[in-house]
């Protein structure tokens, strides 16, 4: 059995230091972090990617946090959390009657916007869909027995291997970084341990290890596992 996947969290907010300063910290908390400067651009991701809770800023060109959180409201149960430098009761008032889960104020302590995801996150409840099997090629991964089949012939992993593919299994298309994978499977957060195992298993999946086809590597990103699903 794989360890579980950890939460997938969208950041939006248009202040690129802002934004990159939340990704970096709830990266090294144990989130997976993908990052949108926009409505827009939370919109292209969330076409693609699902996601267990959405930290938004409120106040962007264009199309506000408010206005998103109500359109997202309409489709999409995902949890929200608002963050605004507006904090009046008649703002707060008005990100929960448009569908927020939480709102914090800027200026906030780190720690307590680790708090308030926790808390959406319990009151939101685990999954309880089964996991699905994964293809690629001629390769099957079950994330649920951690067991990889090429065709009706089983494939030997090791721990370690079998722990990265579930992360990938989770995750299809997502490119994830060498932090978020050595943190998110048993590798003890070693980064190079990631590469080594990556190495390993692209002999075992791939037609020309050099020249992957599923296990790709995103130059300046991390590895995405292209699948058939």
């Amino acid at each position: 059995m794989t360890p579980p996947t950890p939460p997938h969290v969208l950041v939006v907010d248009d202040d690129r230091r802002l934004r990159e300063l939340l990704r970096k910290y709830l990266s090294d908390n144990g989130y997976l972090v993908t990052t949108a400067e926009d409505a827009a651009g939370a919109r292209a991701r969330l076409e693609g990617l699902t996601f267990d809770l959405i930290v938004l800023d409120v106040m962007m060109p264009g199309e506000s946090g408010l206005d998103l959180t109500e359109s997202l409201r309409a489709t999409n149960p995902v949890p929200i959390l608002l963050l605004t430098a507006m904090g009046e009761a008649a703002n707060r008032v008005d990100g929960f009657e448009r569908g927020a889960d939480d709102y914090l104020t800027k200026p906030f302590e780190p720690r307590e916007l680790l708090l308030r995801i926790a808390s959406i996150l319990r009151r939101a409840g685990p999954a309880t869909e089964p996991a699905d099997v994964v293809h690629f090629g001629a390769y099957v991964y079950d994330p649920e027995r951690a067991e990889l089949r090429h065709g009706d012939q089983p494939v030997r992993l090791t721990t370690g291997e079998a722990s990265l593919l579930g992360v990938f299994a989770a995750n299809p298309g997502i490119t994830l970084s060498r932090q978020s994978l050595s943190r998110a499977s048993r590798l003890g957060g070693n980064e190079r341990a990631v590469d080594v195992h990556m190495a390993r298993l692209r002999r075992k999946v791939e037609e020309d290890p050099k020249s992957p086809r599923y296990l790709q590597t995103v130059w300046g990103e991390g590895y995405v596992l292209r699948t058939d699903n």
